[in-house]
């Protein structure tokens, strides 16, 4: 009788550990070739090559040369390539040299953007960005 309530303690643990997963990679880690993770992934090394994870959080001093395919992101580092996400946040320490694809988007005061921004449901239309925190967000 007890045992089986410990059992299904146990198993609910598990399920909700599994259900939680998530990769660092740290500051001192430099990965050469592509990342793909069906876990979370957070970010504070410098990666070269393209990503694609569940969600994805860019520490400060991180640097992402590449693609990145995410459902969420949150960026605080340097990014040069393609960003295609469904939320994103850029937070004011982030520098982006490349177009970005969302669909929905906040970008905190001082962010830097040098690339396109295209809501995912209008991509065919995309909104030229320029210089330091200039953002045109609209049809």
């Amino acid at each position: 009788m007890f045992q089986k309530k410990t059992t299904q303690s146990r198993q609910a643990t598990i399920d909700t550990m599994s259900a939680s997963t998530f990769s660092v990679f740290g500051g001192d880690i430099v990965v050469k070739g592509d990342v793909a993770a069906t876990a979370d992934l957070h970010i504070d090394g410098r990666i070269e090559g393209d990503i694609t994870c569940a969600a994805l959080v860019q520490g400060v001093g991180s640097e992402v040369v590449g693609e990145i395919r995410a459902d969420s992101a949150r960026l605080a580092g340097t990014v040069r390539g393609t960003i295609t996400v469904s939320a994103l946040v850029i937070v004011k320490t982030a520098h982006i040299h490349g177009d970005v694809h969302y669909d929905t988007l906040t970008i905190e005061q001082g962010a830097s953007v040098d690339g396109r921004f295209a809501q995912r449901s209008t991509i065919s239309a995309p909104i030229e960005v320029e210089g330091e925190s200039q953002f045109l967000l609209g049809n």
